[in-house]
């Protein structure tokens, strides 16, 4: 739950449409449950605004369906990052309330319609940077962001991004992700006035050293209004442009 479900369910409770013993049934696991394999942190959107984000690769199937299932009673807008189609299917078994997006290897459970503001260009440098971008698109979606997607505007083909700089310029924050010697986030961080999100990705050929060329190059940015994220972290980027495209509390 976030603050304004609390807010909600505190409300509920002062008018009478909801009782005490369910109001406690709901907050009852803060600040985490234990499953004994995991522990779900459900007082995380009380205290950051946003709830537990689950992380699928790596954990084993039946955990992972554990822990969907225990959140499918609590929460809508579930996010699952680094889905691969075994973990997909797993989830499926559990509820057929699932959106997956194959690109972006990211599902959203339990999905509900959220109220969306301001906007958030998500920029690649070439199409294999692509799914990179999807996730992080796809978690600003789900954490109430109108998105922009912008792809294949590398500085290989300087012309395509100049083409789309007005639309980029109408965002308050830009992810800008790249791959080879990542040089798209220093580019657009010279033409606009918003904060620049750099991801770097394992595009590239051998010197490119699985995204540490790029990532190397991000961080060594003469351009200004920069903040570089891990290497493929799109959901990382997604995060933290939310919190400035929505601003403070």
């Amino acid at each position: 739950m976030n603050r304004e479900e609390i807010k909600e369910l505190l409300s509920n409770v002062k008018n009478g449409t909801t009782s005490e013993e369910e109001a406690l049934k709901v907050i009852e696991d803060m600040p985490y449950r234990d499953l004994n394999y995991a522990k779900i942190d459900y007082h995380r959107g009380v205290r950051v605004g946003y709830p537990e984000v689950i992380y699928a690769e790596g954990k084993d199937i039946e955990h992972l369906k554990g822990i969907v299932k225990d959140m499918l009673d609590r929460d809508s807008n579930i996010l699952v990052t680094r889905v691969n189609e075994e973990a997909y299917k797993a989830i499926c078994e559990v509820t057929d309330k699932v959106v997956y997006n194959k690109i972006g290897r990211i599902c959203i459970v339990n999905p509900k319609e959220t109220k969306k503001i301001g906007k958030i260009a998500v920029i690649t440098g070439g199409t294999a940077d692509i799914p990179v971008a999807e996730e992080a698109a796809t978690t600003c979606e789900v954490f109430g962001n109108n998105v922009e997607r912008i792809y294949d505007v590398g500085v290989a083909g300087i012309h395509r991004l100049l083409s789309k700089i007005d639309i980029i310029r109408e965002a308050k924050v830009v992810i800008a992700i790249a791959g080879m010697e990542g040089a798209l986030p220093s580019v657009v961080a010279g033409l606009v006035d918003v904060p620049v999100i750099a991801v770097p990705t394992s595009i590239g050929y051998g010197a490119n050293f699985g995204g540490l060329s790029a990532l190397l190059t991000m961080l060594n940015s003469c351009a200004a209004g920069i903040a570089v994220v891990n290497i493929d972290n799109g959901f990382g980027a997604g995060y933290l442009s939310s919190l400035i495209n929505k601003g403070s509390k």
